[in-house]
């Protein structure tokens, strides 16, 4: 393992921009830590939304169904016109729905918050993710539980994310097929990078994300 000279070229950037990612990061802490239950449950709801899909764009949907109660009483029909800006929207407004479902109560309400809450380690809550959520896999359950602030310990595994781990010498080439095993490998990869170089996985990939977007969003 060593430090290649792009390296050090988002080393710069990182003690330029390190204020702003912590506040990004204390932000999405405080999003759990004052959150309620269909707070959290927008963030959850907005991770469906991101497969092959701009952020900013998965973003304007979600608070559009939000702000318009869709999220939390529409159907899939309902939905659908306002995630035009994202791809395989019919089938993300059924998995929505379908979401919405699993995070109710017997009383029909969200209780997504408090859902999460049983989890004793984000590896756990990450797994039941993937084995339950539709529309989500380890990325964007890792997305998730980094935009609610437990992300120092997992990766979130994007095309710019690889694209970046190759130029720093992390991983050899970026995978044609990302399977769960190469997934966390890789992202073991990654942890031990972060050690080494001292920056925690939550500050690297939002950096990465910065040189890649121009802006620290989510």
């Amino acid at each position: 393992m060593e430090k290649n000279e792009y390296f050090y070229e988002i080393e710069k950037i990182y003690k330029e921009k390190k204020d702003d990612l912590l506040k990004r990061l204390n932000e999405f802490k405080d999003t759990w830590k004052n959150g309620s239950n269909k707070d959290i449950h927008v963030e959850l709801s907005f991770c469906i939304l991101t497969p092959q899909s701009k952020a900013f764009n998965a973003w304007k949907a979600i608070t559009q169904l939000r702000d318009n109660n869709l999220l939390f009483e529409g159907t899939a029909e309902d939905m659908v016109d306002y995630l035009n800006i994202v791809r395989f929207k019919n089938n993300k407004a059924k998995y929505l729905v379908e979401l919405r479902e699993q995070m109710k109560n017997e009383k029909g309400e969200i209780i997504t918050k408090d859902f999460f809450s049983q989890f004793k380690t984000v590896e756990e809550a990450r797994n039941w993710i993937v084995k339950n959520i539709k529309g989500m896999a380890f990325k964007e359950a890792g997305h998730f539980l980094r935009n609610v602030g437990f992300g120092e310990h997992i990766s979130i595994l994007d095309r710019h994310i690889l694209r970046n781990l190759v130029r720093l010498g992390v991983i050899d080439d970026i995978p044609k097929t990302l399977t769960p095993k190469l997934y966390l490998e890789i992202e073991n990869k990654m942890k031990n990078y972060c050690d080494f170089i001292g920056i925690p996985m939550d500050q690297l990939d939002l950096l990465l994300w910065y040189i890649e977007a121009g802006e620290i969003f989510k």
